[in-house]
């Protein structure tokens, strides 16, 4: 460390508490983790899921129905 740096007068975590108010830190698992390099990665593929649960989920479409001739 260079000479000039004194902080001897610091106070250590100060601006912790306002770092934490500002920020979200999530760990991710290690086998998931290795699926994205940064986090822009990360948050893309996240905005992506939420963007994915936001829609409505359609339902499954039956097959129309053959009109049988009923015998009397």
């Amino acid at each position: 460390m260079r000479p000039e740096y004194d902080f001897s007068k610091g106070v250590r975590g100060a601006t912790s508490r306002r770092f934490a108010e500002g920020t979200n830190i999530v760990v991710l698992d290690a086998d998931i983790a290795g699926h994205f390099p940064d986090s822009a990665s990360v948050n893309r593929a996240l905005r992506l899921l939420v963007e994915i649960a936001a829609q409505p989920t359609a339902k499954p479409r039956r097959a129309p129905s053959r009109s049988r001739s009923r015998r009397p």
